[in-house]
């Protein structure tokens, strides 16, 4: 940190989010410099020229999506920071995060003091998930779900981009729109994510991803 002020990289693709954050954070006598950027593809240029203390990014955005965008940045820079700051408040999402190498989660419906305590924490090499999205320790499953949740977890970052998009009604031009990729890419993937889960229609991804709390019924 520089000075005892930590710079942050903000990643967010809504312009009005972006500035609420930064005056959220610019509030807080230890936040320093704070560099705003649309999307993940950008991530990497302006960590390497900016070299931030923390990257605070949101996981849905078009293009290369947040997952992969974290993945990709600890790829390239293992000393990145990332703390995910999103929508989502499902456990599958915080444990994709953490996998693919983010080092604290907060959700946007939590208060300003607790994204405020995070970016301190994970500045300071210590990891922070928010108390609410800690997963219960007696959370018991049927084993055909222990299975689903197995199989969703082996996903590549782009899979489980194009699942999410698929299992919560789009179809495959819509996912391919959103994501930035060809149609017959995603179709391919389609194909790939139903034969791992062994279903055959949109309805059972649905079912699945809402069983496992990726979406809400």
């Amino acid at each position: 940190m520089n000075q005892d002020r930590i710079s942050i990289l903000l990643v967010d693709d809504h312009e009005v989010v972006r500035a609420g954050f930064r005056i959220l954070l610019k509030a807080q006598p230890f936040i320093g410099e704070i560099k705003d950027i649309n999307r993940g593809e950008l991530v990497a240029q302006e960590y390497e020229r900016m070299q931030p203390d923390v990257v605070v990014m949101d996981l849905s955005m078009p293009g290369i999506g947040g997952l992969e965008t974290i993945r990709r940045l600890c790829k390239q820079y293992p000393q990145a920071v990332i703390l995910v700051y999103s929508i989502h408040d499902e456990s599958v999402y915080v444990e994709r995060a953490l996998q693919a190498g983010a080092k604290g989660y907060v959700s946007k419906n939590s208060a300003a003091e607790v994204l405020a305590e995070a970016v301190k924490t994970v500045a300071q090499g210590k990891r922070y998930i928010e108390q609410e999205l800690l997963p219960e320790v007696c959370d018991v499953r049927p084993r055909n779900i222990e299975c689903y949740r197995e199989v969703v977890d082996l996903l590549s970052p782009r899979e489980f981009d194009v699942f999410c998009r698929l299992a919560s009604g789009m179809t495959a031009h819509e996912a391919a729109n959103d994501l930035c990729l060809g149609y017959k890419t995603v179709a391919n993937y389609n194909t790939t994510i139903r034969s791992k889960l062994k279903v055959n229609t949109a309805a059972e991804l649905a079912n699945i991803a809402v069983v496992l709390g990726i979406i809400k019924p």
